[in-house]
């Protein structure tokens, strides 16, 4: 979780609320700001206030809450100018397809957008969607577009939305977005470096309809390759079919079964500095595969399986091999299995995990590890998956930088 520090920093926070229902997360967001000491000013749209009142803003924020471009109230009726000057951060949150749209094409036609032209501090958006509007190509070139001109996009998270369906748009959580601006986002502690990950489970086709898999999500796979991206990397992932969508500028090769996903990793793993084996690889695959369907003829039937190749120690034995991390999920025994499997493997780092518990593991949006490494440890604690892929990727950073000196 997004641990507070006891500091006061006076910073000043211009908080811009466009119209969608993640909304309702911005009130938090102005509370969290408050507590680290932040002073902050709220603009909504008159979409955003059909949402939220803005008397709820203005009790958080101790501050009048703004909402007109042209406020004879103001002085000399140029709001937009001191608000923008006052400010040391402007955070758009949430940020929808409109207003991502406006200010990528620079028009000025309500007081947020106009904000977005004047301000001369650094701009933050928290884009906040339904999944389709969020893929649409036009989004994306928006979004290109924002990046270009300096703006730092926060999220958007996958989950479920308000409309019923699944995937990326979610408004990234208040905490997530305190993070960045109150302190330091993720250092580029992996500038100019290349990274591989593989991730998901893999299939093992016993016939046309039928394959072995296992339950993992590749959501902690997903996760690494962002955290990797924000860390500055080039990032690579090799992804078994899973329902997730891989972060912007990830180079994704898709595979299916364990020996397709050997077959990429190994052409891929020596040009790249790094590599992260996050993926629930099968152990095993049937010897043949059926043709045709298989009926339901006898009581019992028996399958012949082979050992599929292991692509994390192959990886490892490599003469020109990348810095090799590999994950470890286990049922019991955890420490044991993860320091077996390092030496035995010749990793650099394992990460561990339970699995077939109440909290974390497959499926889950959350999860904690304990990392093991030929001359220490260190335990992730429980957290989203997304925090939890940061720590990691610092922690490999600093492994790599030990291992050097």
């Amino acid at each position: 979780m997004f641990k507070f520090q006891d500091v006061t920093i006076n910073k000043h926070i211009l908080l811009a609320i466009s119209g969608g229902i993640a909304a309702y997360k911005s009130a938090e967001l102005v509370r969290l700001l408050r507590k680290q000491g932040a002073q902050v000013r709220v603009v909504m749209t008159h979409a955003a206030m059909q949402f939220v009142s803005p008397l709820t803003f203005q009790a958080l924020s101790g501050n009048p809450v703004h909402s007109e471009l042209l406020d004879a109230d103001e002085e000399h009726a140029m709001g937009h100018i001191s608000l923008a000057r006052w400010a040391d951060a402007l955070i758009i949150a949430p940020a929808t397809a409109n207003t991502l749209a406006k200010c990528s094409y620079g028009l000025a036609d309500d007081l947020l957008s106009t904000l977005y032209l004047a301000a001369t501090c650094p701009v933050y958006v928290a884009p906040a969607m339904n999944q389709a509007m969020w893929h649409k190509t036009v989004t994306q070139e928006n979004i290109q577009k924002l990046k270009s001109h300096g703006v730092t996009v926060i999220g958007p998270e996958q989950g479920d939305q308000a409309c019923g369906e699944t995937g990326f748009g979610r408004m990234s959580e208040p905490e997530e977005i305190c993070r960045y601006l109150m302190f330091e986002p993720t250092t580029q502690c992996l500038s100019g470096l290349k990274v591989l990950i593989s991730a998901g489970p893999t299939r093992e086709p016993l016939d046309p309809v039928r394959y072995i898999t296992n339950r993992s999500s590749g959501k902690m796979g997903y996760a690494l390759a962002n955290a990797a991206l924000k860390a500055g990397a080039k990032v690579t992932l090799v992804s078994g079919p899973v329902a997730l969508t891989a972060p912007i500028n990830v180079d994704v090769v898709n595979v299916e079964t364990a020996a397709q996903m050997h077959t990429a990793v190994m052409s891929k793993a020596e040009d790249h500095d790094i590599y992260i084996g996050a993926a629930a690889v099968a152990d095993y695959s049937p010897v043949m595969m059926e043709m045709q369907k298989i009926k339901k003829q006898t009581e019992q039937s028996t399958l012949t399986l082979q050992k599929t190749k292991d692509i994390l120690a192959e990886v490892a034995q490599m003469t020109k091999r990348p810095f090799t991390v590999g994950f470890a999920a286990e049922t019991h025994d955890l420490e044991q299995y993860a320091q077996n499997k390092l030496v035995g493997k010749n990793l650099d780092m394992i990460a561990a995990n339970w699995v077939g518990r109440d909290i974390g593991g497959f499926d889950s949006e959350q999860n904690a590890l304990h990392v093991f490494w030929k001359q220490g440890q260190k335990t992730l604690a429980m957290t989203n998956k997304n925090q939890l892929a940061e720590q990691l990727i610092r922690l490999i950073s600093e492994r790599m930088e030990h291992r050097t000196t």
